[in-house]
């Protein structure tokens, strides 16, 4: 029975090597300014003539005008027809486009291995890109009171960050019983559910998904390296991040590979994951992944591929990224934990991603052929990726792995909310909804690229115009 892991086996595959080797080495930093501006007020907002970009039908609405009132989606109507109060803030949208506020599903908010200061300054680069809602992958039970904070900050108009929709605790134990007592633990503390990663035991992972079960708190995260992936999707695991086991699950010899594992040190199991890798990516079925693909549709479970970061691991460059204009928004501890990251790759490495990405890429077009929901995550703030950036580079890469536009933009928005079961209040413009929206200056349907061109962003019914955005970022790059 493996007992504990030490702390260097966080790879899944290899797909998290870029991080692992930073995750403990980086001291704690005090450098953690607050870079927002004055509290916002919440006014009553007219958007005037702006396209509206719906994503349930995948289509762009004729013209409209847009009231928002207290924070909420008031009214939507073709302009003459809306009464627009002379105190309203008037925004002119003629030949722009307006679409919900984007979601990035896998951030990491809290830095619990390195024991270094909360990662909020990440709020004002997600807000700058559009990212109005965020999914925290791993809390402890005493943090979820700073999340409540946050979160009350947000609301009163005191602090400029994403709504955070979904803050979980990581759970794996030291035995069953404990595993089952820290599930328990987390929902007292005010989870939204509990994290699983890839080295929990199958014991372990058993009782937490019972214990969950019994405490209806939902479980998400990896799946671990001894459960098939449409096993953990039908044991009701919410969701699946990275493509965990979903490398194995590609192949006709899923459980050859699975069983390979049973009775391993951690070390050894470390050793194994990384000399069998370019076999098993080598030993890829079309269908064996589209038999796998469908039924994760038949399950629901969603899927959270995070494909920036095995983009940016095989792709991203060892040299020149302090050069990187966006290098000065991170903070000071950030980038030396950036710097040993990047230093620690080699060669073979970026190889091997190579690799890893090709087959990546042929497993989220079958999942989304089949109907599997894809929803964007980024694993920021790891190296490279920039937070609230890479969301927008998440968009594209989907796109490149053969979703729709409009596939890619549910992903960001609609998907995210029905999964967290937000989406009577969120996730697409429409009257009743949380004004949380972004005004581009061109149709991200035409070009999922366009998300990037941001003209506005409304966060909580407060309206940041581009001189506000830019602002945030002036702010963001001071004192660092």
């Amino acid at each position: 029975m493996l007992t504990a892991p030490p702390q260097r086996l966080t790879r899944i595959h290899g797909l998290l090597s870029l991080a692992v080797a930073v995750l403990t080495l980086v001291p704690a930093s005090v450098n953690s300014a607050d870079v927002s501006p004055p509290p916002v007020p919440r006014r009553t907002i007219a958007i005037e003539n702006a396209q509206i970009v719906d994503v349930r039908s995948g289509r762009t609405l004729a013209p409209r005008t847009v009231l928002i009132v207290d924070g909420m989606i008031d009214a939507i109507g073709e302009p003459e027809s809306i009464a627009i109060p002379p105190s309203a803030q008037r925004v002119e949208g003629r030949g722009r486009f307006l679409l919900p506020g984007l979601v990035d599903m896998h951030v990491h908010l809290f830095n619990n291995s390195s024991r270094r200061p909360p990662n909020d300054w990440t709020f004002p680069l997600f807000v700058v890109n559009g990212v109005t809602g965020i999914r925290e992958m791993r809390s402890e039970p005493a943090q979820i009171a700073t999340v409540a904070d946050w979160r009350a900050k947000v609301s009163r108009g005191e602090l400029i960050a994403p709504h955070i929709l979904a803050a979980g605790v990581a759970v794996r134990g030291d035995s069953v019983e404990s595993a089952r007592r820290q599930v328990r633990e987390a929902q007292a503390a005010g989870a939204d559910f509990i994290k699983m990663f890839s080295t929990v035991p199958e014991a372990h992972w058993r009782a937490i998904i019972d214990e969950a079960r019994t405490a209806k708190i939902p479980v998400a995260g990896h799946t671990p390296y001894w459960i098939r992936l449409v096993e953990a999707a039908q044991a009701g695991q919410r969701t699946n991040e990275h493509l965990t086991q979903g490398f194995e699950a590609s192949t006709a010899r899923e459980a050859h590979w699975i069983a390979g594992r049973d009775g391993l040190t951690w070390e050894q199991l470390d050793a194994l994951l990384t000399a069998k890798e370019p076999e098993m990516l080598q030993d890829f079925d079309a269908a064996a992944c589209a038999r796998m693909a469908a039924a994760l549709a038949q399950a629901g479970q969603a899927q959270v591929p995070t494909l920036v970061l095995l983009h940016l691991e095989q792709a991203g460059a060892r040299e020149g990224f302090r050069e990187d204009p966006r290098w000065k928004y991170l903070r000071s501890d950030e980038h030396v934990r950036w710097e040993q990251g990047l230093a620690s790759r080699t060669a073979a490495d970026d190889e091997q991603s190579a690799r890893r990405w090709a087959v990546s890429r042929k497993i989220v077009a079958a999942m989304n052929a089949a109907g599997v929901h894809i929803l964007t995550g980024t694993d920021t703030p790891m190296p490279l990726n920039y937070p609230g950036y890479s969301l927008h580079q998440e968009l594209a890469l989907l796109v490149e792995c053969s979703l729709s536009p409009a596939e890619a933009l549910r992903a960001a928005t609609l998907w995210p909310a029905e999964l967290l079961g937000l989406g009577e209040s969120q996730g697409a413009v429409e009257v009743g909804k949380r004004a949380d929206l972004v005004l581009l200056s061109a149709d991200p349907l035409a070009d999922i690229r366009n998300t990037q061109q941001i003209h506005a962003v409304i966060l909580d019914g407060r309206l940041l115009n581009r001189a506000d955005l830019d602002g945030l970022l002036e702010a963001a790059g001071r004192g660092k």
